[in-house]
């Protein structure tokens, strides 16, 4: 099994980003890909619970459905710390499969040479 990063950050700032990233997050765990999407900046915003429900670009599933199903299958989403902490959010309340972490754990995640794509 490979790597693919998916690195977010956008939110309702420009949804058609936020959208696109999660789509092409779905087509790396579904090719069978250790895959991480990192929120980072406003991006940050969709990891808390119930902000994405009402994103749904036109052409694509509702981005909570994007979200959804992109954990259910097996993909995990990192949090930038700094910018979830500067915007002032619940950390009690994120999505399913969302963890904060600091910038050292993508690095981690990326050092072999992970492929990575940003939006």
């Amino acid at each position: 099994m490979g790597k693919f990063c998916v690195s977010i950050t956008s939110a309702k700032d420009d949804t058609d980003r936020a959208t696109v990233g999660f789509v092409v997050a779905n087509a790396a765990v579904g090719s069978d890909q250790e895959s991480v999407v990192f929120l980072s900046t406003e991006a940050v915003r969709l990891a808390v619970e119930g902000y994405a429900d009402d994103i749904h670009e036109q052409g694509f599933a509702p981005l909570k459905e994007l979200l959804t199903s992109f954990v259910d299958g097996g993909g995990s989403i990192l949090v930038c710390s700094p910018c979830f902490k500067k915007r002032g959010l619940d950390e009690t309340n994120l999505v399913p499969g969302a963890k904060i972490v600091g910038g050292a754990k993508l690095v981690e995640f990326l050092a072999g040479g992970t492929p990575s794509i940003s939006y």
